[in-house]
């Protein structure tokens, strides 16, 4: 066996964004009309994820392009606004535990209408768990992005027994496989994680969808510009007043 190279993780990526693209078109589909209902309402998409599934989260709130009415959540949260010392960061207890994800939910101050869209590739950590527990006890939509075949296979960390699967309203499957990395190498193991990349298309697949109808509408889209292009400052804080307190944007 030889070692990975460039070439075959190009090829894995293409098959991986191939299979979701086929097999989860219906999945985004549910997902933008869930997400354009909610915007309707003046409702905004809360968007969660812990560890690397925080880069679905900065997919769909606040980068250009994207949705203006929607909220990242982070587990630093929990230190920037809600009071807890540095030190709570430190480790995998916060991602894994559940005790947090009803500060993080207080913290968002989610309106009836929000919608949330969560992603964890395992599914299984608790805190995730519970803020989707969290969510849908306040009735709101609930999107998951997970790993079909990673969270079948291992056990759940929150208490119920539950996973992020079993909670959502439309489950799309990441089709990373079981450990997320997708290139043999010696010893048996494996490199070069996949998720990432799959979640965030399946991001801008929802956004692009939720454009189409609400331009089908006869409506403007709340669309974020660059800041680094011209009026793109001014163009963005005008959208975001429509939503002032409710959408943090920090660094």
């Amino acid at each position: 066996m030889g070692s990975p190279s460039a070439e075959d993780f190009a090829a894995a990526a293409h098959a991986a964004i191939d299979r979701v693209t086929k097999e989860q078109a219906g999945g985004v589909a549910r997902a933008a009309e869930l997400i354009t209902a909610a915007l309707a309402a003046d409702g905004i998409v809360q968007a969660f994820g812990t560890g690397h599934s925080e880069a679905l989260a900065m997919e769909i709130a606040g980068r250009a392009g994207g949705l203006v009415p929607s909220n990242r959540i982070a587990l630093r949260d929990v230190v920037l606004y809600g009071g807890r010392p540095p030190e709570s960061l430190k480790g995998p207890d916060l991602e894994r535990g559940t005790e947090s994800a009803a500060l993080l939910y207080e913290l968002a101050a989610p309106h009836p209408a929000d919608v949330f869209v969560i992603a964890s590739n395992s599914g299984v950590n608790g805190c995730v768990v519970e803020l989707a527990r969290l969510a849908k006890e306040h009735g709101h939509p609930l999107i998951a992005i997970t790993s079909a075949e990673h969270t079948a296979r291992v056990r759940p960390r929150h208490p119920s027994g539950q996973r992020l699967r079993d909670l959502a309203d439309v489950v799309l499957d990441n089709a990373a496989p079981y450990g997320d990395a997708v290139l043999p190498i010696g010893g048996g193991a494996r490199a070069c994680g996949i998720s990432s990349i799959t979640a965030a298309l399946l991001a801008q697949q929802i956004v692009a969808e939720v454009i189409r109808r609400i331009e089908a509408a006869g409506a403007v889209p709340p669309v974020y510009l660059s800041a680094n292009v011209p009026g793109g400052d001014e163009h963005n804080r005008a959208l975001e007043t429509r939503y002032a307190g409710r959408i943090r944007r920090t660094a």
